[in-house]
């Protein structure tokens, strides 16, 4: 199963993140959308497309996307939000939830640093994908795609979509 994951688009839709996550099975969105014609935009390119609101978030993706989602892939449990910190220093309120849920994927966002490290203490990959809108100070948009395969993540790729102000 090939998942594409961002985060931080900041209502920023364009063919970049388009071209890379149209032949994922699932789109996971880490938070701060921007808008629901982003959050629209993305369900057009992906059969599935699992999103969680972010700080900057309006009332509707609020209504239509919850602060914190847990679900299953292909084997893998996963736990996605939006401001959840990383390994060795997770947000308040963060290593409850995650020692309570026990995920084998932590994806998270917020930050706009790309960062993947297991966290040997939790026995969990940690995923924050960077930002893929043109919003903050982060230099490059980047977004992930990984593979899923029997609750196994492998095949994780880097993908920079061009310098931010930048189309």
């Amino acid at each position: 199963m090939l998942i594409g994951v961002l985060s931080d688009t900041h209502c920023l839709c364009d063919g970049h993140v388009a071209e890379y996550l149209r032949d994922c099975d699932e789109i996971w969105h880490a938070g701060d959308i921007g808008d629901e014609e982003t959050l629209k935009w993305l369900q057009g390119i992906g059969p599935v497309v699992r999103a969680v609101s972010g700080n900057i978030d309006g009332g509707l993706v609020r209504r239509m996307c919850p602060e914190r989602l847990v679900f299953d892939c292909n084997g893998a449990k996963v736990m996605l939000t939006h401001i959840g910190g990383y390994p060795g220093k997770y947000a308040p309120g963060i290593m409850p939830a995650l020692r309570a849920v026990n995920p084998d994927i932590f994806v998270a966002g917020h930050s706009h640093i790309l960062r993947v490290m297991y966290d040997d203490r939790l026995s969990l990959l940690y995923i924050n994908p960077g930002a893929a809108g043109n919003q903050g100070w982060q230099k490059v948009r980047t977004i992930i795609r990984f593979h899923i395969d029997r609750g196994r993540p492998h095949d994780l790729e880097v993908i920079e979509l061009g310098t931010r102000g930048k189309r």
